[in-house]
C-alpha cells in the first residue's frame, strides 16, 4: 500500500507530484505447491486442471491520499493552508519522466492503446492493454483545466473484496498527443473497501514489459491532482 502526501499551492489547479510517498507494503503471491497424483500402472487417469498465474504483464499500486490546500512562494515558504478533511481528485501515472502538458490531455484512441500494446510487449489478445481496458463507462472529472466527459475514455474498475465490481475505482487511459504519451488516471475515493476488504482512496493498474524472458522493471511517475 502507498500513502501519498501532498501540498497544494498552484494558481491553476494542475497535477503535481506528490510531496512525499511511503511505501507500506509490496507483496506477490507466492508459488503453489505441486499436486500429488499417484496412480497405479496400467491405468489411464483423466483430470481436469486448474490454475491461476500470477500475471507480472500488469502491476497495482493501491494506498490513501492525504494532503492540503496552501498558499506558497517560489521558495516554498507558505503564507497559510488548508487541512484537507476529504480526498477528491485523481491519482495519475505514465512512463514519461519528463513534464506533462496536462492541458493537451484526450480520451486515449485503440490506436493509442495498440501503439501501447507494441511498446511493452503485450502481445497476448487476453490481457493486453486494450483487453484490459475494454469498458468506457466512468464519471466525469477534470485534468486541470480540461474536462474529460463521463464514458469517454477506456476504462476498467478494479476489484473489491475479491470480485468484479462496476461502481467505484474507476480507472481510464489518457493520450497526450504532443508528446505521444499514455497517462493512467483514477478517479479518488473516500476510504472505499478495496479488493482485499481494507480501505483505501484509490487502486489502479498499470502494465509492465510484457516481453518473454524481461526481468527488470519499468518506471512510473506519480501525481496527484486534488480538487
Amino acid at each position: 500500500m502507498s500513502v501519498f502526501f501532498i501540498s497544494y499551492a498552484s494558481a491553476a489547479s494542475t497535477p503535481q507530484g506528490p510531496e512525499s510517498v511511503d511505501i507500506l507494503a509490496n507483496e506477490t503471491k507466492g508459488a503453489v505447491t505441486a499436486y500429488e497424483l499417484n496412480v497405479s500402472g496400467g491405468y489411464i487417469t483423466t483430470i481436469n486442471i486448474t490454475s491461476s498465474t500470477q500475471n507480472v504483464r500488469w502491476k497495482a499500486i493501491v494506498g490513501d491520499v492525504g494532503g492540503k490546500f496552501t498558499l506558497d512562494d517560489t521558495t516554498g515558504s507558505t503564507i497559510y493552508d488548508w487541512t484537507m478533511t476529504s480526498v477528491a481528485g485523481e491519482v495519475y501515472a505514465t512512463r514519461n519522466s519528463s513534464t506533462i502538458t496536462w492541458t493537451n490531455l484526450t480520451c486515449a484512441t485503440t490506436a493509442n492503446l495498440e501503439a501501447e500494446n507494441a511498446n511493452l510487449s503485450h502481445t497476448s489478445p487476453d490481457d493486453n492493454i486494450t483487453a484490459t481496458f475494454s469498458d468506457t463507462t466512468h464519471a466525469e472529472f477534470f485534468v486541470a483545466t480540461v474536462n474529460i466527459s463521463a464514458n469517454s475514455c477506456p476504462t476498467l474498475n478494479t476489484y473489491v473484496n475479491n470480485a468484479s465490481q462496476d461502481t467505484s475505482f474507476e480507472e481510464v487511459v489518457l493520450y497526450e498527443a504532443v508528446g505521444g504519451n499514455i497517462v493512467y488516471a483514477t478517479i479518488l475515493e473516500q476510504d472505499a473497501t478495496g479488493f482485499d476488504g481494507q480501505t483505501y482512496d484509490f487502486q489502479m493498474i498499470v502494465p509492465e514489459n510484457g516481453a518473454e524472458g524481461f526481468s527488470g522493471a519499468t518506471a512510473y511517475y506519480l501525481y496527484v491532482e486534488l480538487s
